[in-house]
């Protein structure tokens, strides 16, 4: 069987294939109105090129759920909770987002006032029935829904964690009626109200749309099995992923931090930030010694969402990112982004200005080798359209080009700064692992801001999200909130419910023996946050230990409670094998010179650049300037930094401040 990873994209759509011990890449412009005509497109293209028709796996990076809540594109859909909490969604936490701004304004909530429905009923904490939900209610309840036109119903109900009866009798009333349901204590069994039905009711919003796209993306494929990477770095089956579309927020993103981090295990990097920069966004990680931290709760969109995340920052910024002039008449860059469709000017539809355009400009993306030649550019058009913005800002086209790289560059290390700096990890320690179809033209330039070790551009940078999906295992999540003091007596038989729902979850995905990791949320008696760590004999020392890491203190006399118990079931995959480097070059190659515009002074000038193919790379250290080229990305190396080739294709970017130069071409 031929396994595949896709990634679409909002620019291009990145195929990764293994066969027979070797990998195989491809990538095809997006088709934002219909991402199945280029996962159709690009399947066809690269079974082609790896010699016909084959039985293919898909792994998918889908950005259906995303797109749909932040366009508000999900489902008509209601909210049934306790009577007297319809209005938690408008309410909210006391936290704001910007302290000291007036006319802030909140997300609307996905359900308007009128479909949230009270029913009377009562759970207690412990989970005993204080006042029963009558059937004639629930059935009520239901039937006027689907009178209504209502598409999915999101069922929340106080305490339904310890409890779920009165959720069950909602739930099948409203399936009854052919209504979609997504109930709290299936998804969710945890406390804190507004975090769950926030969930809950991103779920049920995002059903009615997520579910059909992916069935008819996975028939329109032509694909005999399709599963889904999801938020916390495992993937899901199409069934699962069609039900709780809620973990596929982050599924395109997800996969490069995986690849990333398997790409920096290979060659010894141990602290390094992934930085994903493509067509539309800049996605980046941090990677200290594993993946990136798992988090229990995000906000999307201005949701909160409380399933497992990998912690992923992003920021606007790609190479389609469109520059123009503010209303103060200073240059800006992104968000927004041409994307696919027009795309950038120089792909011959664009009328806005791009990040790829300046690259263009300076001719830094040489024409003839863009994606190996299959696709041609037109330098003519992207000059013209820079020139106009060159024009508002009274300076002459390189200049405006270079302004652009710039501005791009600053919104980046911003990012980088969030996930370092702000963080208490100093740059200059890390070394920049850089992909992404535009990542080695910005790489050097982020390292020398912040001073950082160096940057690695794998060999597969462009294609790394879909090769990071073939990383992914299969994986679920569980947990169930408790709320009992430590120790909880036999906490073993609090698992066990868990355990039993992970083995049958994976059993039907074909796992016979699931690795099952037992975690338990703890914190200190009168907190409101808790802490993660691993259920073992000392789970309350290692708590004490973690909480003096992470807050510098910890209070070992103090009575401790066991909130939440989690499993974590994850069926291993056979991983890919690793990437093939390129053909090793018998000689040092003759270099290819050309001329370019390079920073210098006031203004860009021209100066003679040396052009060569990653393959035929040597293995010696190379001054820059030097470009160097791949079918699918390239690598900027400036004057001030070295390049080297290391194992298994990567090259290597250093500050020429502390890189010995062994041998120059």
């Amino acid at each position: 069987m031929l396994r595949i990873g896709i990634d679409t994209g909002g620019t291009y759509t990145d195929f990764c294939a293994v066969d027979a011990g070797r990998v195989h890449t491809w990538k095809v412009p997006s088709t934002p109105g219909d991402p199945g005509s280029a996962l159709r497109r690009g399947l066809r293209e690269l079974l082609e090129h790896v010699g016909g028709a084959r039985d293919v796996e898909v792994v998918y990076g889908s950005t259906i759920a995303t797109n749909a809540l932040l366009e508000r594109r999900g489902g008509r859909t209601a909210l049934v909770t306790t009577a007297g909490f319809e209005d938690v969604l408008a309410i909210g936490r006391q936290a704001r987002p910007s302290l000291y701004d007036l006319q802030v304004e909140r997300a609307a909530p996905l359900v308007a006032r009128r479909w949230r429905r009270g029913v009377h009923e009562s759970i207690a904490p412990d989970g005993s029935v204080e006042q029963e939900l009558a059937r004639d209610e629930a059935e009520a309840v239901a039937e006027a829904l689907a009178r209504a036109g209502i598409e999915s119903v999101a069922v929340c109900l106080l305490s339904s964690y310890a409890n779920p009866r009165h959720e069950r009798m909602l739930e099948r009333a409203l399936r009854a009626r052919g209504l979609q349901v997504s109930s709290s204590f299936r998804l969710l069994p945890e406390f804190r109200e507004y975090e769950r039905t926030s969930t809950t009711v991103v779920n049920a919003y995002l059903l009615p749309r997520v579910g059909p796209a992916l069935r008819a993306l996975r028939q329109r494929a032509h694909v005999r099995r399709l599963s889904v990477l999801q938020s916390n770095g495992g993937r899901l089956s199409l069934q699962a992923a069609a039900t709780e579309p809620v973990r596929l927020l982050l599924s395109g993103p997800v996969g490069g931090a995986v690849g990333a981090w398997e790409s920096a295990r290979r060659h010894g990097l141990r602290r390094a930030i992934g930085f994903d920069m493509g067509g539309t966004s800049t996605d980046v990680c941090l990677l200290l010694g594993g993946p990136p931290e798992r988090l229990h709760e995000n906000e999307v969109a201005g949701q909160p969402v409380r399933v497992p995340m990998l912690d992923i920052h992003t920021v606007g910024a790609g190479g389609g990112s469109i520059a123009r002039c503010d209303a103060g008449g200073a240059l800006q860059v992104g968000p927004e982004s041409a994307g696919a469709d027009p795309g950038p000017a120089c792909l011959g539809r664009g009328s806005e200005p791009t990040v790829t355009d300046a690259h263009v400009v300076l001719e830094r993306i040489r024409p003839d080798r863009y994606l190996g030649g299959r696709l041609a550019l037109d330098p003519q058009r992207a000059r013209a359209i820079v020139a106009r913005l060159a024009r508002r800002l009274q300076l002459d086209v390189q200049r405006t080009a270079l302004g652009i790289i710039r501005v791009a560059n600053a919104t980046m290390e911003k990012a980088l700064r969030v996930v370092s700096l702000e963080r208490g990890h100093d740059p200059r320690e890390l070394a920049l692992l850089s992909f992404g179809g535009a990542g080695g033209l910005h790489a050097a330039d982020l390292v020398r801001s912040l001073r950082m070790r160096g940057a690695l551009v794998p060999a597969e940078a462009s294609v790394l999200s879909a090769l990071g999906m073939l990383y992914a295992h299969v994986e679920r999540d569980y947990a169930r909130t408790l709320l009992q003091r430590a120790p909880a007596g036999d906490l073993q038989r609090h698992f066990e419910p868990l355990l039993k729902q992970a083995r049958r979850d994976l059993g039907r995905e074909g796992v016979t023996r699931p690795r099952l990791l037992r975690r338990v949320d703890l914190r200190y008696v009168g907190q409101s946050h808790e802490l993660t760590v691993p259920w073992g004999p000392h789970f309350e020392h290692d708590f004490h230990r973690l909480h003096a890491t992470r807050f510098g203190f910890s209070a070992a006399d103090e009575p401790v409670e066991i909130v939440t118990v989690r499993v974590r079931a994850i069926g291993d995959v056979s991983p890919p094998p690793p990437v093939r480097s390129g053909r090793a070059a018998a000689r040092v190659p003759r270099f290819e010179r050309v001329s370019m515009w390079l920073e210098g002074g006031a203004r860009p000038r021209r100066r003679e650049v040396r052009v060569v193919g990653a393959e035929a790379l040597p293995r010696q250290v190379l001054h820059g300037p030097l470009l160097v080229l791949r079918d699918d990305t390239t690598i900027w190396v400036p004057a001030d930094f070295d390049a080297q080739r290391r194992a298994r294709g990567a090259l290597w970017l250093e500050p020429r401040r502390s890189l010995r130069t062994e041998e120059s071409a």
